[in-house]
């Protein structure tokens, strides 16, 4: 029978400084993954990941910083082959990385639509590719996309809609990767308590947020806390392997399919 679990696991978390990826990142080496692959976008970036590294090799896991713009199919590629490179073959990758854009359809610019679908689309993309082709069998493999697709609601088309690809370019993956004993899966969480989420809301959308889910009496801060997500991608890529194909929302009650 295969061996599920994180111990021994090398992972990659595109995205995984930060926020929910570095507490990702820290929760995979408590649990026992012998290396984490941690990739950052910016310079600005580089600080966190440098705090990251050393929260992950306290937890006794092997660490590495990766800087890289995922939005190339060019820039993906290199930051699998380093990674390997780095600390070997991954047994786990999981893709965080994101770009919030909120405003009506009729003001989005051609850049920022070509923005949005280069970081929530593309990147998404070429990274399950390399995934497929670098994960050891019977990994697993997690993208981050967003509740919103779940929603009926307006000015997140460029957000959303540029996200709700990664939804068929998961069942498609799941498909072909199967045969390796890879599963793949997208997890949407509602709107997080991260810097991710303030700067597109007013206040008074913030205060919505805050009461829109089902359990927001029960959160800590009303929104989703990454407290509460980690502990699912935790088992999606270890023993609820099982489940593939899926995009699963988890967001206490705040949109649903």
């Amino acid at each position: 029978m295969t061996d599920h679990s994180i111990a021994g696991t090398t992972v990659l978390i595109a995205g995984g400084a930060k926020n929910l990826g570095g507490l990702l990142a820290r929760d995979l080496a408590r649990n026992g993954a012998r290396a984490v692959a941690i990739h950052y976008n910016s310079p600005a970036s580089a600080p966190a990941a440098s705090e990251t590294v050393a929260a992950v090799k306290a937890a006794g896991a092997e660490a590495v910083a990766l800087q890289a713009d995922l939005t190339t199919a060019g820039a993906v590629e290199k930051l699998f082959a380093d990674a390997v490179a780095a600390v070997g073959r991954p047994d786990i990758a999981i893709n965080t990385v994101g770009k919030v854009l909120k405003k009506p359809i009729v003001e989005i610019t051609e850049a920022e639509y070509d923005e949005m679908s280069a970081v929530n689309a593309k990147s998404a993309f070429f990274f399950l590719k390399e995934a497929g082709r670098h994960v050891a069998d019977n990994g697993k493999i997690c993208t981050l996309v967003t509740s919103l697709l779940g929603a009926y609601t307006p000015f997140y088309a460029s957000y959303a809609g540029t996200k709700a690809p990664v939804e068929h370019f998961t069942r498609a993956a799941s498909k072909e990767f199967g045969a390796r004993g890879i599963s793949v899966t997208a997890i949407g969480p509602g709107p997080m308590d991260t810097p991710f989420f303030y700067p597109a809301e007013g206040a008074d959308a913030v205060a919505y947020h805050k009461t829109a889910a089902a359990l927001s009496q029960f959160s800590r801060t009303g929104l989703t806390d990454i407290e509460d997500i980690v502990p699912f991608i935790r088992f999606l890529v270890s023993e609820g392997w099982w489940m593939t194909g899926q995009t699963i929302l988890v967001n206490g009650g705040y949109t649903t399919k």
